[in-house]
């Protein structure tokens, strides 16, 4: 990780003075985003989790925890919870299978610090664990996880699911606290009343194996959800928690199905060449996750994405000088905060802070 204090000479200066290209965040907007998640958990059962895969940034991560309803951080890889545990969080969940000696016994060792768990859906993922932990001499919390259609993961519910608890539950290593699942194949649906109608169904069977285990004596938690939906998931009985990543950040893609959240995130970049009305600037792929869209120019509507190429994007009707800069509104804010070290917090144009984004980068 570059050394911060390099960067101090901004700290006080306007945005514009930043080295392109630069990802920068809304510090207001930031804090306005964790607050209407808040307000809708102040009125319903759930709690949150906020994803860290989302941002990698141990600092934001630490914002979301001082909010009231926030109970941990959900990460994606064993790295991630490393950096997690190192900024001294305490509660975290790898939402993810963990598999390979090294990971699981990474996975163990870090619940010496924090209580960290995962999920399983095989008894080999059940073995490598309980194996580690036992090594380690500690227990590790452990999540089924359910496959309710993105096919990526998970067992199905009912009997594959019970069986799978009661093999973690046999173990010494391991303690089974419930059950995890994710409608993402159903989070960005346009349709809010097919998206509710379609997660209500998706979540039944989860649900329902919920109740067979509480009948078994089984203490069961669920774990599921995302911005798209924390609405809807959130507000099922049963759901304990939601796994909401996006919305403290947002992207273009997103705030089409949750425009209530703020796009508190851009990429400042500067205009290298321009023909005519159209412009190029200076970040492209290897600066912006578009797979889920078009970029939007921040203050100029009429403006067109002509395409993104590796380290340029071409702009055309925007009439906007050589050496200005201007600030891009990413389509997918998840793979854009992975190709940068720091984020750049604002206020009022005025760069208040630099924040690392210590999960940057292809980290195991």
């Amino acid at each position: 990780m570059e050394s911060l204090k390099q960067w101090e000479y901004y700290i006080g200066k306007r945005i514009g003075d930043l080295p392109t290209p630069a990802l920068v965040a809304d510090r207001e907007l930031i804090q306005a985003n964790i607050m209407i998640l808040s307000g809708f958990c102040n009125s319903n059962q759930c709690r949150l989790r906020p994803h860290f895969k989302s941002h990698k940034c141990v600092t934001l991560a630490q914002r979301q925890l001082a909010d009231k309803n926030t109970i941990g951080i959900t990460c994606a890889k064993v790295s991630e919870a490393e950096q997690l545990v190192e900024g001294g969080i305490k509660n975290i969940l790898i939402a993810n299978q963990i598999i390979g000696e090294d990971k699981v016994r990474r996975v163990a060792r870090l619940n010496h610090h924090s209580k960290v768990w995962v999920t399983v859906d095989s008894r080999e993922g059940i073995e490598q664990l309980n194996r580690a932990a036992q090594h380690e001499r500690v227990k590790i919390g452990v999540l089924v996880e359910i496959d309710i259609g993105m096919n990526r993961g998970g067992v199905k519910p009912g009997k594959p699911a019970i069986q799978l608890a009661e093999s973690v539950d046999r173990t010494s290593g391991l303690i089974f606290e419930g059950l995890q699942s994710y409608e993402g194949h159903i989070v960005a649906l346009a349709d809010y009343e097919d998206r509710k109608k379609r997660v209500t169904e998706a979540m039944m069977p989860v649900l329902e194996t919920r109740k067979a285990l509480i009948k078994k004596g089984f203490s069961v938690m669920v774990s599921a959800g995302g911005t798209g939906t924390y609405d809807i998931t959130g507000r099922l009985t049963g759901i304990d928690e939601i796994q909401c990543g996006s919305y403290v950040l947002m992207d273009t893609v997103y705030k089409k199905v949750r425009p209530e959240f703020h796009n508190a995130r851009s990429i400042l970049s500067t205009v290298i060449s321009k023909r005519a009305h159209t412009i190029t600037t200076d970040v492209g792929l290897k600066g912006m996750g578009i797979e889920y869209g078009i970029p939007e120019i921040i203050g100029h509507l009429q403006a067109k994405v002509l395409y993104v190429a590796e380290e340029h994007t071409v702009i055309e009707n925007i009439d906007v000088p050589i050496g200005e800069k201007i600030q891009i509104s990413p389509p997918h804010g998840c793979t854009t905060n992975n190709l940068y070290s720091k984020m750049w917090i604002t206020c009022n144009d005025i760069v208040e802070d630099v924040w690392p984004i210590e999960g940057h980068g292809c980290l195991e």
